[in-house]
């Protein structure tokens, strides 16, 4: 079967279901209107910071704080996009119809990115100008250095982080087990190991650690790597998790 067909029809699928509009929609609206929050909040309180956190202030970053929630709702987009044909059982007729288990991974895979990238790219934009805006004298300028990349880099990290996620979907199959082991990864072990000194090291070296510096302009003394190094930290996750994926669903029976 050729790639357009199965690509047609996963669309289809994906687009119809009303859990994409709502993860979607929920995703642009927390990660933005939390951003906004936040950039309020640190205008308001800029004064009484220290010495060395006013130096270090990153306004593009701090617009882009309601990542850390927002990003929840891409996570369980992308794992319901192959999570939800197992659980119904549908999944036996997509792979009759579509022996090919390569082929239907990257259907599912090109499927993902071409809503969630439109969406990651709006949410940045719109997140940056509102952020900035109630930011005050603190702001910056899209065409400040640095800005404009860390405002794509924003996008990317959305974007890969549901190709991240589609592929842990892809490996446990089940929506329950899957959001069971990344809500834990990105929410609690991720942040409990950044905060441990002799652990912290390896953290930075986690999807979300690496995205944080992707979305950045001005990096972290302590992450010793640039935005370039931090994009193929996270591409190299998705890389990892989409071809265990691929590996497993071609062992395994429906």
């Amino acid at each position: 079967m050729t790639m357009v067909p199965v690509l047609l029809s996963e669309w289809t699928k994906v687009r119809t279901v009303r859990s994409t509009v709502v993860t979607l929609l929920t995703a642009f609206v927390v990660t933005v209107g939390l951003g906004a929050l936040i950039s309020f909040f640190s205008n308001s309180n800029f004064s009484k910071m220290g010495a060395s956190e006013q130096a270090s202030f990153d306004p593009t970053s701090t617009s882009f704080s309601g990542i850390f929630l927002g990003q929840l709702s891409l996570i369980v987009f992308a794992v319901l996009v192959i999570g939800s044909e197992y659980s119904s059982g549908m999944i036996r007729a997509t792979l009759a119809a579509v022996p090919q288990r390569t082929t239907l991974l990257v259907a599912k895979v090109l499927t993902v990115l071409a809503l969630v990238l439109p969406v990651a790219l709006l949410t940045a934009f719109v997140a940056f100008f509102l952020g900035q805006s109630l930011l005050g004298s603190h702001r910056t300028h899209i065409g400040d250095p640095g800005v404009l990349r860390a405002v794509f880099g924003m996008a990317i990290y959305m974007t890969l982080i549901a190709l991240f996620s589609l592929g842990v979907g892809f490996m446990l199959r089940k929506p329950v087990l899957s959001l069971g082991l990344l809500m834990p990864f990105f929410f609690l072990i991720s942040p409990i190991l950044s905060a441990v000194p002799k652990v912290k090291t390896v953290a930075h070296y986690f999807p979300d650690e690496a995205g944080q510096r992707l979305a950045a302009v001005h990096g972290s003394t302590s992450i010793p790597y640039g935005p370039l190094e931090a994009f193929f930290i996270v591409l190299a996750w998705v890389v990892v998790a989409l071809g265990v994926g691929l590996i497993l669903l071609k062992r395994r029976d429906a």
